[in-house]
């Protein structure tokens, strides 16, 4: 049984923290249980008197006015709402490299992780707890990686590693045909495969060759049976099968299982290839930079028949027409749309307009109705973007959106783009304790965050006895 579902609070779950103390100093590493006023779980719906139950950094349980074991230590906020933490899946705060504008499929992000630097592990008091930290430059730049903003090591912070391609996509034929010929080098690489399996396949059966012939012995003739005695013995037992039968099924059976764990191993793509290698094959996913409606068309034609899978990043200004693209029935396009192909859509939280007029447009909101998937990015690195993201987020409920749509797009959609939606983005068991702690709706102007929690440890924030 839970510990969170045997015995109601008592006098023994008073409040452990001493006045003004911090909260990371105030509670040990036990199980921990925190009540507040409500709960944001994104997955959930809304948790009114929330109790939710840490250990060893997860979630152990969430659930309304939960009873809990006497002596667990407990926080009683009745006043805080609670959220999961905030994930930027395209940034570059923390990291200072500079790109070009070439082929470096191979460059990773994670390369450049500095664990003590200052602005990563600020943001964090600001209610991110996961990043996804991408190459700088332009063409295909390299590997983005999925983190926690702080850690001791590069390995600590690390989430997953790779967590998208980054590709920068242009109007323009440079771009397609960087992208047709790194699948093309793909083909290539496919033919050698195939061409060293069979030549695997051909030796491996001239060892068969070589080893029956050695093991090869003279045949005995067989004794001579009385006719009568094998009648007998099979009509005694009519069911009885050909040893020499089963003998060949067996055989059949064991080759087959031979051939699937038969040592073969493919030669590795080279460096430049890998990704895309991996991305046929499904094990790596694309995050296309689109600055415009013409951009997502060339995209589209440079795919051709590939099928990988991929997401987008848009680049919302008052001049981009990239709305043209948002779906294939308003527009009467030819292909699918952004929102038709249900792609994850990385855009900043802002309001622009519609290209020579003054007519204010909610693109964000335009892109979730079409089908996408938003994900929110700080307008820029800089910190206070950082610091302001849930109030540029609430002008864009002002003007229309959802808080549903709004909450996903703070944390569970970036955080299955990045590929770690299954530790992180919403309050729900089992999944990493990363909650962020508000005195207030998230989206109203005068909330402020009181407490932020790292995979189960309090990092900022103090707390009154």
């Amino acid at each position: 049984m839970l510990r969170s579902q045997s015995i109601l609070f008592g006098a023994s779950t008073a409040l452990l923290a001493l006045a003004g103390e911090p909260l990371a100093a105030s509670f040990g590493n036990g199980p921990l249980a925190i009540r507040v006023g409500r709960a944001e779980t994104v997955t959930k719906g809304v948790i009114e008197n929330a109790v939710i139950l840490v250990e060893d950094g997860k979630i152990v349980t969430i659930g309304e006015d939960l009873p809990v074991e006497r002596g667990v230590q407990v926080i009683d906020r009745p006043q805080w709402t609670v959220m999961p933490g905030m994930v930027s899946s395209y940034t570059r705060i923390g990291l200072d490299s500079e790109g070009g504008d070439d082929m470096s499929p191979d460059v990773k992000a994670s390369d450049e992780l500095w664990p003590k630097s200052r602005d990563m592990r600020k943001v964090v008091d600001y209610g991110f707890t996961t990043l996804g930290v991408y190459p700088a430059g332009n063409g295909i730049p390299g590997l983005a990686a999925a983190i926690r903003p702080r850690g001791e090591t590069v390995a600590e912070m690390i989430l997953k590693d790779p967590a998208y391609l980054k590709i920068v996509m242009r109007s323009d034929s440079a771009s397609k045909k960087r992208i047709r010929d790194a699948f093309a080098k793909v083909d290539e690489y496919e033919e050698k495969v195939k061409k060293a399996r069979e030549k695997w396949d051909k030796d491996k059966d001239k060892d068969k060759d070589k080893k029956g012939k050695k093991d090869e012995k003279p045949a005995e003739k067989p004794a001579e049976k009385p006719a009568e005695k094998t009648d007998e013995k099979k009509m005694a037992d009519p069911d009885a099968q050909d040893v020499g039968s089963e003998a060949a099924q067996e055989g059949k059976t064991d080759a087959k299982d031979e051939k699937k764990a038969d040592g073969f191993v493919p030669p590795a793509p080279d460096d430049k290839s890998r990704s895309f290698v991996e991305m046929r094959a499904k094990k790596l996913r694309a995050l296309v930079t689109l600055a415009g409606a013409a951009d997502w068309l060339h995209w589209l034609d440079a795919l051709g028949k590939e099928t990988i899978g991929f997401d987008v990043r848009l680049v919302l200004n008052q001049d981009s027409d990239i709305y043209f693209v948002f779906d294939k029935k308003t527009y009467d396009l030819d292909a699918d749309g952004i929102g038709d192909r249900k792609v994850h859509a990385v855009v900043e939280p802002v309001l622009t307009f519609t290209p020579h007029t003054r007519r204010l447009r909610n693109l964000p909101m335009e892109l979730a109705q079409a089908g996408a998937k938003v994900c929110f990015t700080p307008r820029t690195d800089n910190l206070d973007n950082y610091k302001e993201f849930l109030g540029h987020v609430s002008e864009l409920i002002g003007a229309g959106m959802t808080r549903d749509v709004a909450l996903r797009a703070l944390t569970q959609n970036g955080a299955d783009l990045l590929g770690v939606g299954d530790r992180v983005g919403s309050l729900e068991k089992g999944k990493d304790a990363n909650l962020v702690f508000l005195d207030g709706d998230p989206f109203q102007p005068a909330t402020r965050i009181q407490a932020v929690m790292l995979d189960g440890r309090f990092v900022f924030g103090e707390v009154d006895s």
